[in-house]
């Protein structure tokens, strides 16, 4: 990696969710006996030690991750800025700290396990074709189509699953940014493609699933005690 190619990430933890259970938001409980926001942030940092890494947090919980932070020893550089009514406006503060010529990439805080190799991937296809890239995973379940009479069948073979990181020129992806909310914005990809940002899809990782539900809290546990056993 040369010196000029500034690379940078936000990582949207700026939910208040619940739904994995616990009395916080699932970016500050434990996952291996580390805050899962932590390893994602080691994620990015082993990547690219040099990488500026922004963090969207939800407003009332900085003081929080403050402390959490001293408790842990944490210490991997990152600047941490307020997240907003939306993923939509998260991204769009934590953007206010990415320059026009860094490669910058977004990643959900509830997929800790993202590897090095993937991060690697998106961000050196980025660089290669200069558009926006998206990591995904074939959809292995059966699935249907809700219509007005009912549901229909759909193929498969031509779906995939969205992952992050989601990869961007700097500049093409706050150009994009720059639009008016939408609802129909699941991610960054659906934001730069309504600008006519191009966009790259590259193959993903089973492992790098996002941690939404108590069941998923149980995977996590369960591949945290195996990552431990295979590096033993």
């Amino acid at each position: 990696m040369t010196n000029e190619k500034k690379e940078s990430v936000i990582i949207v933890a700026g939910g208040k969710g619940l739904r994995a259970g616990g009395d916080l938001p699932k970016q500050f409980q434990p996952v291996g006996g580390m805050p899962m926001l932590m390893r994602t942030l080691q994620a990015f940092h082993h990547y690219n030690v040099r990488m500026k890494i922004v963090v969207v947090l939800p407003d009332g919980f900085q003081y929080l991750w403050k402390r959490l932070c001293a408790e842990h020893h944490f210490t991997v550089p990152h600047k941490v800025v307020s997240g907003g009514e939306t993923r939509f406006h998260s991204v769009k503060n934590g953007l206010r700290e990415i320059e026009d010529d860094e490669m910058v990439g977004v990643h959900d805080a509830a997929r800790p396990f993202v590897s090095t190799a993937l991060i690697a991937s998106c961000f050196e296809a980025a660089w290669q074709h200069g558009c926006g890239v998206i990591p995904v995973v074939e959809e292995i379940n059966s699935v249907r189509l809700l219509t007005e009479s009912g549901s229909r069948m759909i193929d498969r073979e031509k779906l995939r699953v969205i992952q992050t990181p989601q990869v961007f020129p700097g500049a093409e992806l706050k150009k994009a940014y720059e639009t008016g909310f939408d609802p129909a914005f699941t991610d960054d990809a659906s934001v730069a493609e309504k600008q006519g940002v191009p966009i790259l899809l590259i193959h993903g990782e089973e492992s790098n699933f996002k941690i939404t539900t108590p069941f998923d809290w149980i995977v996590a546990e369960s591949y945290c005690q195996l990552i431990v056993k295979t590096t033993n």
